[in-house]
């Protein structure tokens, strides 16, 4: 046992080689041989490379998905068309079907490699032969530099990267083209390459080039064509043969060499080949509905989608009104003021829409775009609330001076009617009545009811919103009136067809219906503002609903009706908001275009009224009479039918063809009838 163990025991230390101070004690395990250590390090090199080769994978997936080089790299054209079959604008770059390698001539591709990438063939997405030979063209040559990117490289430049010559940038477009080489075949990244290159005239890809500049297929293209194409790619815009044909043939020329160089053709058939002939193809230019076309495109854009291709959208417009529309604005005496009109059908349907008088000196669209006070055509809103708190069109309103409190607003021309009822004050478009509705019902129920019929605008909480002093665009003015036409609320303006929605989209979106009695009390009112009250001018045979507003100092002037199943707002003023010229009102010239766009609009052709009697309101012509035996106010209405004769609270009608009853025993002689006179049209703000 003791033999054992001094068998086990250490050796001798002095027997052991000396150590380094410092070195700690010996290892119990024996140092590893060369080629184990060799082994280990490779193992921790090939995993390092994995890991790495996996994030960059990841990062490729991520930044240059292969879907995407199947995408067009500007957008489609989109052809919007009216609703009759008319072209009414195009937009976006012309772009057609992608190509098909199998289905072209030889030459096609060979022009676009002989002067691009003659090693298209052989290289793994990056040449660095190409790369050197630019390198040192560029640095003995006189100026000129040339480019040793691949087509690869130019396809993922195109698609997946900004066009910034940083060395990070270039960096990324080689993965980028190693990336793709890896995973495409050389006919599908040769196809994507032309179905997305430019071509100059904002035309994007083989086929659309092929048909804009020889009107022929891609399939059909002949050598010099293909080369005339395949030159372009250096100068898009400066060499398109549109506008530089001699460069173009020029640049054909080098190309059909380089194909001679790179064996293609041979020199003799180069030699024989005559120059291309351009045939231009372009589509007809738009006529019309340039404002409507920029309304618009934003929702024509996300339902035609990304697609190769013109994409042609049905919208809502009218040909023949929008012409009629842009007639009317053009024959309106406006002088240097600028106008705008919209017209719907009940449902939104935008049929009609100008933005102002000249779309090529200025495209901003007043119909849309403008934010302008309405003034009385606001008052919609607040006779609307009126009836929602139970008053009636017969209710009586004081059509006086308000001598209280702060806001002190006046009626246009100074002139009060004394107390008349809610459809004479409508009809009228006195300011002191709407002030006093807004005072009794509330102005947060104002508000909301100008909220229901679809207006987002931000709405001033106090008095003088009954005056409509708050600035709405024109557009929204028109779908409040829409939904009186059509009896629900809210009412959207839209230009293109609406999609089928489902059942959750209809509970959300489904509308509220006025009731039988406000609807028909707000319709009452319509009628006798547009018939008999300021409106009058613009009065058709038909049944004519609608409002005029004028602002303070005349800056607007606007009607907004309906009539034949069409809503239409009609606003004229000027872009710095300076007075239109001799006090023009809403009942004047806006509803005059109005009446004009209407009658032809809804075939119903009518002369224009006499100038003199246009703005005439010979229905709500009220006498203020005042009697000192303490009745109160007396107010005396004429109209073609007779006399409405209100005495306090008590109202009379007297019809022309019969004699009014006796007046009752002691009271005062009847009042002296003042000549009816027409109203001022209600101006919106404080007086002057």
């Amino acid at each position: 046992m003791d033999e054992e163990m001094n068998d086990s025991a250490p050796a001798d230390p002095a027997a052991l080689p000396p150590r380094a101070f410092g070195a700690g004690p010996p290892s119990a395990f024996a140092p590893p041989t060369p080629w184990r250590r060799r082994l280990q390090i490779g193992g921790w090199v090939a995993a390092a490379g994995l890991a790495v080769l996996m994030i960059l994978i990841g990062w490729l997936a991520v930044t240059a998905p292969l879907s995407r080089s199947l995408k067009p790299i500007a957008p489609p054209a989109i052809s919007l068309m009216s609703a009759d079959g008319h072209l009414i604008a195009r937009r976006g770059a012309v772009i057609d079907k992608p190509v098909t390698m199998a289905d072209l001539p030889a030459h096609v591709p060979q022009a676009f490699m002989a002067i691009e990438d003659r090693r298209f063939q052989s290289h793994w997405g990056v040449d660095p032969r190409g790369i050197a030979r630019a390198m040192w063209h560029n640095i003995w040559s006189d100026g000129s530099s040339q480019g040793g990117s691949t087509i690869t490289q130019q396809l993922a430049k195109g698609v997946f990267l900004s066009s910034d010559r940083t060395f990070g940038r270039k960096a990324r477009e080689a993965l980028i083209a190693i990336w793709l080489e890896a995973w495409l075949t050389k006919d599908q990244i040769m196809e994507r390459y032309l179905s997305n290159v430019y071509f100059g005239d904002n035309v994007y890809g083989l086929r659309a080039a092929a048909r804009h500049y020889f009107n022929r297929a891609p399939e059909r293209l002949t050598i010099p064509q293909a080369a005339m194409l395949a030159g372009l790619l250096k100068a898009p815009s400066r060499l398109a043969p549109t506008s530089n044909l001699k460069g173009a043939r020029t640049r054909a020329a080098l190309v059909t060499q380089a194909m001679v160089d790179a064996g293609y053709i041979s020199q003799a058939e180069r030699n024989a080949l005559p120059p291309a002939r351009v045939n231009v193809h372009d589509d007809p230019d738009p006529t019309t509905g340039t404002y409507f076309a920029d309304w618009v495109l934003p929702h024509a854009r996300d339902r035609a989608g990304a697609v190769y291709g013109e994409q042609e959208v049905a919208t809502t417009l009218d040909w023949r009104i929008q012409r009629l529309a842009e007639a009317a604005i053009r024959r309106a005496p406006l002088g240097g003021a600028q106008a705008a009109l919209v017209a719907m059908k009940p449902d939104g349907s935008v049929v009609a829409m100008v933005g102002g008088k000249n779309y090529d000196k200025s495209s901003f669209n007043r119909a849309v775009q403008a934010r302008r006070q309405p003034g009385s055509t606001f008052k919609l809103f607040v006779y609307l609330a009126a009836f929602r708190a139970g008053m009636t069109p017969d209710d009586m309103v004081d059509d006086t001076p308000i001598t209280t409190g702060t806001y002190r607003p006046a009626n246009h021309g100074g002139k009060y009617r004394g107390r008349i009822t809610l459809r004479q004050a409508f009809a009228a478009s006195s300011n002191v009545a709407a002030v006093r509705l807004t005072q009794k019902v509330g102005v947060d129920n104002v508000i909301k009811v100008a909220r229901d019929l679809g207006v987002t605008a931000p709405l001033t909480e106090d008095l003088s919103l009954a005056l409509g002093t708050s600035e709405i665009p024109l557009v929204e003015l028109a779908e409040a009136y829409a939904s009186v036409a059509a009896g629900a609320y809210p009412v959207v303006a839209h230009g293109l067809p609406p999609e089928e929605q489902g059942w959750f989209e209809k509970l959300m979106r489904r509308q509220r219906h006025f009731s039988d009695d406000q609807l028909e009390m707000i319709r009452d009112l319509l009628s006798s503002a547009a018939n008999r009250g300021t409106g009058s001018a613009a009065a058709l045979r038909t049944s004519t609903f609608g409002k005029t507003g004028t602002t303070q100092d005349s800056r607007d002037a606007i009607f907004v009706g309906y009539a034949g199943g069409l809503v239409t707002a009609v606003w004229i003023g000027n872009d710095d908001n300076a007075p239109l010229p001799g006090g023009a009102a809403g009942g004047g010239v806006p509803a005059r275009i109005w009446r004009n766009f209407m009658s032809g609009a809804i075939n119903e052709p009518v002369e224009d009224a006499p100038e003199e009697t246009q703005d005439a309101d010979l229905v709500n012509a009220i006498a203020n009479v005042a009697v000192e035996s303490g009745i109160g106010n007396v107010g005396v209405g004429v109209d073609e039918g007779g006399m409405t004769v209100n005495i306090g609270g008590n109202q009379i009608r007297l019809p022309v063809d019969q004699r009014g009853p006796p007046p009752p025993e002691g009271a005062p002689p009847p009042p002296r009838i003042v000549p009816p006179q027409p109203p001022g049209e209600g101006e919106s703000g404080e007086p002057q």
